[in-house]
């Protein structure tokens, strides 16, 4: 199970060859004939550490998956079992032989690694970061969507603002760059607090564009028209459940039993005869694609159980996106080492292959595309600013100050190269400098005076934005984030 990762690697417990006699019997633990025995099969000690050790690997599966915080229920039960199976370990008589005391030694080394990874990933400070970006959205949820719904305001009676779908927004973004190091519990746990994340996020943005709809119609319209109205004040409140749900601000309902009413729902919207009404048919059909909107985020409950999901190393849109990434380092290479045009065709299908990459719900796929579009990218305002220095063939009567940008825009190019180029860590000397020729681009060009010149104006800023985005793209390189 886990091997390595938390801290001792996977031991048979073998004796070594330290046993006057050994012999093979089923188990990790070989026969033993000490020199006053014989006992018969195994000894005493080696059958109960055989006991432990058939414990060890029911539980470490258990703590290698395991993707919550010290508080959890779950942490609390593993805790004290490891904790037993230690106390039974040291409660096993070796009789002061050395081979029984190495194999206790062994056993107990197991159990100690298994608690040191319990808690090194509970109390790992991107997992206290997920935590802590949870709680920031469910204190925005609470606010904006929960609270008022529990103080019986109905949930049309109050606008969801642009303002909270962004704020939900930006935590997604932040959460989906936690760094996890490759540890599978830290993967999880961010999986799942991004998913329910990026639902809620869905659900506030349908209802965002929903708002607007001349909804509901007046029950005048057709004899059906009153119960849809019935139904969409239900689904109002079902959307507020909903956000409770999946952000842990319900402790009452389950997603499954909101499942039930919704689908409950359909079936009754289904059978309501409207068919004498396009109106009225049409507006039942907005109805149902609100309830199946939100039915399709009620799966999550056992989302990220599934480590397809959350460890993405053989996911084909994963290899599908690091496949164009390693065509587009082919194309960078051959750039900064040959100077070679032409590729831009090329970089645009990458473009449009990676726009077409299936990421399903999985935030994590459409963090690692975004980041390859922007290698993509990089690449491409780099052969244009390349191509454009190349072309530029000034006249007498150029302003001085749209000559001025022109000058640094040649030495952001050059920049803009070893940014390309750079493989190294945020400590390292080289990345300071770079960063430091760039903040001084920026300063030049924030000292150019356009003098009222439109045409500078506007290259300056373009300018300016191209600085930008290379410190940006630095920045990115070296985040060291991964899947």
């Amino acid at each position: 199970y886990c091997g390595s990762q938390w801290g001792a690697e996977t031991r048979t417990m073998d004796h070594g060859s330290q046993q006057p006699q050994t012999q093979h019997m089923p188990g990790p633990f070989p026969g033993y004939t000490g020199p006053q025995g014989p006992y018969p099969g195994q000894h005493p000690a080696l059958l109960r550490l055989d006991e432990v050790q058939r414990e060890i690997s029911t539980l470490g599966p258990q703590v290698c998956s395991y993707s919550g915080l010290q508080s959890d229920r779950e942490y609390k039960r593993l805790e004290r079992e490891l904790t037993r199976l230690l106390l039974e370990v040291d409660k096993v008589e070796t009789e002061g032989r050395p081979e029984l005391q190495q194999a206790r030694k062994c056993a107990a080394g197991e159990v100690e690694g298994l608690l040191r990874y319990l808690e090194g990933n509970a109390t790992h400070p991107s997992r206290l970061a997920i935590e802590e970006l949870t709680q920031e959205a469910q204190s925005l949820l609470n606010e904006g969507v929960v609270g008022p719904f529990r103080q019986g305001q109905a949930q049309d009676a109050f606008e969801i603002s642009e303002e909270l779908v962004e704020a939900v927004q930006d935590v997604a973004m932040r959460l989906a760059q936690v760094k996890t190091g490759g540890s599978v519990p830290l993967r999880k746990a961010r999986y799942k607090a991004l998913t329910r994340v990026c639902a809620v996020q869905e659900i506030l943005e349908g209802r965002v564009r929903t708002h607007t709809l001349a909804l509901p119609l007046s029950d005048d319209t057709h004899e059906a028209v009153q119960r849809i109205n019935q139904v969409m004040v239900q689904v109002s409140g079902a959307r507020c459940q909903e956000v409770a749900l999946l952000m842990g601000l319900s402790g009452r309902d389950s997603c499954a039993h909101l499942a039930r009413i919704l689908t409950e729902l359909l079936v009754e919207l289904d059978a309501l005869d409207v068919s004498s009404n396009a109106a009225v048919r049409n507006y039942r059909k907005q109805v149902v694609e609100e309830i199946n909107g939100l039915l399709k985020h009620l799966d999550l409950e056992g989302e990220g159980e599934d480590t397809r999901r959350y460890d993405l190393a053989q996911n084909d849109s994963i290899r599908e996106i690091e496949a164009i990434r390693g065509r587009v380092s082919v194309l960078r290479e051959e750039v900064l080492r040959h100077g070679a045009a032409g590729h831009g065709t090329e970089l645009q299908g990458l473009l449009t292959h990676l726009d077409q990459v299936d990421t399903g719900r999985n935030p994590c796929i459409r963090e690692a595309r975004r980041r390859a579009v922007l290698e993509v990218q990089a690449l491409i305002t780099f052969l244009d600013l390349w191509e454009a220095l190349g072309r530029r063939n000034p006249g007498p009567d150029e302003p001085l100050p749209h000559a001025a940008v022109w000058r640094v825009l040649a030495s952001l190019c050059d920049l803009q190269a070893q940014v390309l180029g750079f493989d190294g860590k945020r400590a390292d000397k080289s990345y300071m400098v770079l960063e430091e020729l760039l903040t001084k681009q920026l300063l030049a060009l924030d000292a150019v005076d356009p003098q009222g010149d439109q045409g500078t104006k506007i290259a300056r800023k373009q300018a300016v934005k191209h600085a930008q985005n290379i410190l940006s793209y630095l920045d990115m390189k070296t985040d060291e984030w991964e899947y």
